[in-house]
């Protein structure tokens, strides 16, 4: 079982960044990455031809003790208790929470508990406010690689989830501080250079699949050397490679959300254009999104409002949840630690992690308007989201002590 065990919320001025880019139906306009030793959290953010680096602390977290009191001009080892004005002016939080549980003749009784997330009604999760700890204009980039109709550019991190727009004039791959590569989009004759989806093998980290909405094709490339071009029936929308321990090479299966099909593409194939399986949904609900598991299990979700989740070994479904969401599913996304949980984002502004195999609901959180970016860290369960009024929320997630 998982737990929330923070949700925190930071406001980006609009000194900052007065006016973002407009939304899209998929918001893959934000990536996460979490430090080594987890300390701390950069989510990058993109908007017009910049990409911004913003960093926060994820063990700055206010002890729970101070929701039941405040500190004196600012002296935490000086408190005063909310409920009955008891003044401590030594010990600080610590001395507090024994006032409150009763530990001295003049303690008030009340449970401590085990964690920092405050809930409302039916497990949705209230924020804390946080501060940004740093805040970086990453780059901007010369006019010379964007077209006078089409001036937005986005820059991704190496080996972290989908950062995009449904309307960029090329695709650049960057780590920031070593490398960086950009490659301009093949527009098959159509002469649409936007991408509908983007994913990074999981195995190689130079590897990308670029989904191109119009062209209806799949461009994988390895760093700035485009591999081979994939050619879909439909208009795809989203794509993942599938878990490593379904193919020995991690690197090879690709599963790709195209109209209301999901079709399972093998790199290494050149018969049928190296699409190796179909599976058809219902006709005219389309799947906006699809995510593969560190087990290999594949899940689907789009305008049926249901998730639904796959075996490629025998490529029959495991389960389905039906109507899981109110809107729309648009983005979708294994936990790293239990893949028996799945974190469903909606077309608005609500995200919620449920049990697929149980359909149930374990908890979720809102943003304060739509979401223009949204992501999982790729190795941790770590959720950030970006809204449209400049709110950036940042959820970190662990496994539930019994």
């Amino acid at each position: 079982m998982l737990e929330a065990k923070s949700l925190r919320k930071a406001v980006v001025p609009p000194s900052l960044l007065e006016n973002p880019s407009p939304a899209n139906l998929q918001s893959t306009r934000l990536a996460l990455h979490v430090n080594g030793d987890g300390s701390s959290c950069c989510v990058y953010i993109a908007s017009g031809c910049r990409i911004y680096k913003v960093k926060m602390l994820r063990d700055s977290e206010p002890d729970v003790g101070w929701k039941h009191g405040w500190c004196i001009d600012g002296n935490k080892q000086k408190a005063v208790c909310n409920y009955c004005g008891h003044r401590i002016l030594g010990g600080g939080v610590a001395r507090l929470k024994q006032h409150l549980v009763g530990g001295y003749s003049n303690g008030f009784g009340i449970r401590m508990e085990d964690s920092s997330v405050t809930r409302g009604k039916e497990s949705l999760l209230i924020p804390v406010p946080a501060q940004f700890q740093a805040w970086k204009a990453m780059r901007k980039l010369h006019s010379s690689h964007l077209n006078k109709e089409e001036d937005n550019l986005v820059e991704l991190p190496f080996s972290e989830p989908q950062l995009g727009d449904q309307h960029k004039s090329s695709l650049v791959l960057s780590d920031f501080e070593r490398l960086t590569y950009s490659v301009l989009p093949r527009d098959s004759g159509v002469g649409e250079g936007s991408w509908a989806g983007l994913c990074f093998s999981p195995s190689q980290w130079s590897m990308a699949a670029v989904a191109r909405s119009f062209c209806k094709s799949i461009d994988v490339y390895d760093q700035d050397i485009h591999l081979r071009s994939l050619r879909t029936l439909w208009y795809p929308s989203s794509l993942s490679y599938v878990g490593s321990s379904f193919s020995a090479n991690g690197s090879s299966i690709l599963a790709i959300a195209e109209g209301c099909q999901l079709s399972i593409w093998d790199l290494r194939v050149k018969e049928n254009g190296g699409c190796v399986q179909r599976i058809c949904g219902s006709i005219g609900d389309i799947f906006y999104a699809v995510c593969s598991s560190s087990s290999g299990a594949i899940a689907v979700g789009g305008a049926d409002r249901t998730v639904t989740i796959y075996d490629p070994r025998r490529w029959s479904a495991l389960s389905r949840w039906v109507h899981c969401s109110k809107y729309e599913i648009t983005g979708l996304a294994f936990s790293s630690i239990d893949p028996d949980h799945i974190y469903i984002q909606e077309v608005d502004y609500e995200v919620f992690c449920g049990q697929w195999k149980e359909s149930k609901k374990v908890f979720s959180f809102r943003g304060d308007s739509n979401w223009l970016g949204f992501s999982k860290c790729s190795n941790r369960d770590v959720l950030g989201g970006w809204c449209d009024s400049g709110s950036i929320f940042v959820a970190d997630i662990e496994a539930k002590e019994h």
